[in-house]
């Protein structure tokens, strides 16, 4: 039975992974009829059929991390391929309940692209068996610290969709990308808009990200008899924490706005996605928790 619904859990996410290149796919071609229609702002049949695909995906997605939870008999984030398989889950229903609040369908490419590459990765590279947890994770601050983390890096990789296409929409504004191929940016909020929004959701990232690290430093003394113990993955969990209050300090406070914000928050995720790729994979220590 076990055995089943892993397979049943690894067939849902490449076939999440196909809905999500159809979805894709309709993206692209909503964004270039916006760019053959000077950046038309009415949505098109193309991008409602695009949300349409995207809840669907989300669904199978859905059903990929349950069966994966349900096979290994515990919450499915116990290594890099299930802790990748929930965030870019996570993602995408950010995405998806942000919409309710405010119509940001205009970077759903850059989301479902995200989550095909994502899924690819961790699919290929960092599957793993079913396995029983090490003893330093059987416990309940696994569910709370990975839980939050999930959450900050699928609201840290929304923020970093919208500054992405704020510095596109700020280029436009400065008079540069003026070229035919790039007046769908006509139908995107101005540089300012975007920006707004990519801080407003950073910050709620930067809320879950800072109870990782506390949940963090409490699961450790309780594993290992201390809070902090410069292991890598703990200073790289700071360095991002650092970062993205930085962020949001010197933006708050200092006046930074526009592009230096923006870049910052880019480098803020590029911290998350090497804390996730490269420290779980070729720094050893106590959090090598990988499976590979």
């Amino acid at each position: 039975m076990t055995n089943s619904l892993e397979s049943i859990s690894l067939i849902a996410t490449y076939s999440a992974m196909a809905v999500y290149t159809l979805a894709f796919i309709l993206f692209t071609v909503d964004l270039a009829g916006r760019a053959v229609a000077d950046g038309q702002s009415k949505p098109t049949r193309w991008l409602r059929s695009a949300m349409a695909v995207l809840v669907i995906g989300f669904v199978i997605h859905f059903g990929a991390v349950i069966t994966r939870g349900i096979s290994a008999h515990r919450v499915p984030w116990a290594n890099m391929y299930e802790f990748g398989l929930t965030a870019t889950l996570v993602l995408v229903g950010v995405f998806l309940g942000i919409n309710i609040w405010r119509d940001v369908r205009f970077v759903g490419a850059f989301v479902s692209g995200f989550a095909i590459l994502a899924l690819g990765i961790v699919a290929v590279n960092f599957y793993v068996a079913v396995s029983p947890l090490p003893p330093a994770l059987q416990n309940y601050w696994l569910v709370i610290h990975v839980c939050v983390a999930v959450l900050g890096t699928g609201f840290f990789a929304t923020g970093a969709a919208l500054s992405a296409s704020q510095l596109f929409q700020q280029s436009r504004e400065e008079g540069k990308l003026q070229t035919r191929s790039w007046r769908f940016l006509s139908a995107f909020p101005s540089s300012e808009t975007l920006e707004a929004l990519a801080y407003r959701i950073v910050v709620i990232g930067f809320v879950f990200w800072t109870f990782t690290v506390i949940a963090g430093a409490i699961w450790a003394e309780r594993a290992w008899g201390r809070y902090w113990g410069w292991d890598t993955k703990e200073v790289w969990s700071f360095i991002i924490w650092t970062l993205f209050a930085g962020y949001i300090h010197a933006r708050a406070t200092r006046g930074w706005r526009g592009r230096p914000a923006a870049i910052l928050s880019l480098v803020g995720f590029g911290a998350v996605l090497f804390n996730y790729g490269i420290v779980n994979v070729f720094f050893k220590g106590l959090h090598a928790y990988s499976g590979l």
